[in-house]
């Protein structure tokens, strides 16, 4: 039985580092998640002796998640074995450098003009490095400078600094040879997120639609020629990473809403689903780019005018209660084969737009949408009309004696008059939301129980002209 107990000593009286870097790397896998987190499989080959050693695995994520790295060896297993391994992210900066050699000494070179005026003459002088808190200290030999006076040479670089973010792992290795090796590790500022375009027909009865993937790399490091996976859906995760701040970016292939490119294959995964892209790409540090995700054509939507009221309308006199109310705008579909589509879309913002007279593509709205399976329907808010309005006002209140188990007993009345000064008649569906038990006693229009709190009109209005809509209802609670 090895004791564990001693592998620190032995490793530092007698490792060898051996440092891997991305020109070692054989192939590359980025796994992103919704919720700023990805998985990394990075796979290299590196030339191990046999025995103890510190194997410098370079160039990782600076966000990487540590306790999750696991480095396998898929040449050599037998005798391979890990006794402790260290994330370094204490990178090589100008500052760090100088704060490490606190209480060290440095030389310092300055330039000062030569005593006959032609030309300058470098001067060397030793300094020890006082402290670095808000500035530098040097102590020279006949004097204290609190600011440097020239450059500084440095002897060497401490070995606790790194150039960058670096796994060190304390290892024995079964063979001296070549060695494929394979870490996987999670980690934060990687995340990703779905974008969508659709074209409106003129006729507004159907719509192009092309949904594109958004990638944001501010992981702090490269992940060149990989394999890039997604996965959409809501991933328990214990502690959620922290979401990057927002900086500065490069942008890379942005996308237009025209045009046809392949799609990402999507599959299922436990409850989630994954969608991988047909070919390698690069995520350089401190980029945004755009994937294809998915294009479907000639989808069919139903456009929708919504007024919606409210609740407390039903236990108070209010008289006028509001004139040219906004009336929304509603575009809907459903994402079946049947329909052109039936794909699982992860959430994200859908984007409208409509050709003009003149056939230039104008944006007329957008809206979120959630994770949605295939068969089901969507429903996209782009706006409010500006010539079909609306003017609701209580036509008549009064509180009733208490009935049952009802306190709260009320009739009342309502009138709605909804304008239309389009040159064609639109169907406006109003939604009155009811308190407790409710019962319509009279009406212009049918409607239907669309939830037991709820009642559902649906109002035709002509090109040009406008229609009221009046009702009376009892409500008790």
């Amino acid at each position: 039985m090895r004791p564990y107990f001693f592998f620190p000593l032995v490793f530092a009286i007698s490792a060898q580092e051996i440092p891997t870097t991305l020109k070692d790397q054989q192939s590359l896998a980025v796994t992103i998640y919704n919720s700023n987190l990805a998985l990394i499989k990075d796979q290299r080959e590196v030339k191990l002796p046999k025995g103890l050693c510190q194997l410098a695995f370079q160039e990782v994520s600076a966000q990487i998640i540590p306790e999750t790295a696991i480095l396998r060896n898929l040449t050599s297993p037998k005798d391979f074995w890990i006794a402790e391994q260290n994330f370094d992210f204490d990178l090589l900066t100008p500052e760090k450098l100088l704060e490490k050699y606190v209480g060290e000494a440095v030389e310092v070179i300055s330039v000062k003009p030569r005593a006959n005026g032609e030309g300058q003459t470098e001067i060397r002088e030793r300094a020890t490095v006082l402290a670095t808190n808000s500035g530098a200290v040097l102590q020279f030999a006949d004097r204290i400078e609190t600011s440097i006076p020239g450059r500084i040479v440095f002897p060497k670089v401490p070995g606790n600094l790194r150039a960058r973010p670096t796994l060190v792992m304390n290892l024995n290795s079964g063979a001296d040879r070549a060695q494929k090796l394979e870490l996987s590790y999670l980690t934060g500022g990687l995340f990703w997120k779905a974008d969508y375009a659709a074209n409106l027909s003129a006729d507004e009865k159907a719509m192009d639609i092309s949904g594109w993937v958004t990638l944001t790399n501010q992981s702090g490091a490269a992940y060149p020629n990989a394999v890039l996976q997604l996965v959409a859906g809501d991933v328990n995760i214990v502690v959620p990473q922290p979401a990057p701040e927002a900086r500065k970016m490069a942008f890379d292939g942005l996308a237009t809403v025209s045009g046809a490119a392949p799609q990402m294959r999507e599959e299922n995964l436990f409850e989630y689903h994954l969608y991988t892209l047909d070919r390698p790409t690069t995520l350089k540090e401190n980029q945004t780019k755009q994937v294809a995700l998915l294009s479907a054509a000639n989808v069919p939507v139903r456009k929708e005018y919504l007024l919606r009221g409210q609740s407390y309308y039903y236990s108070g006199s209010y008289g006028d209660l509001g004139d040219k109310l906004k009336i929304g705008v509603f575009v809907g579909f459903d994402n079946k084969e049947s329909a052109s589509l039936g794909k699982p879309l992860p959430k994200g913002v859908v984007r409208v737009y409509k050709e003009d007279s003149k056939g230039g593509a104008q944006f007329v709205g957008e809206d979120s949408i959630d994770h949605t399976p295939k068969n089901e329907a969507v429903r996209l808010k782009l706006g409010d009309a500006f010539d079909v309005t609306a003017r609701r006002k209580q036509t008549s209140f009064k509180k009733l004696p208490a009935s049952g188990k009802n306190n709260n007993v009320y009739e009342s009345a309502y009138e709605i008059e909804i304008k239309n000064a389009k040159n064609e008649a639109v169907t406006v569906t109003v939604l009155e939301p009811m308190p407790g038990d409710w019962e319509i006693l009279e009406k212009s229009h049918g409607f239907v129980k669309e939830t037991s709190r709820t009642a559902k009109f649906l109002v035709n209005v002509p090109a040009a002209g406008s229609s009221v809509l009046k009702y009376r209802v009892k409500v008790m609670w």
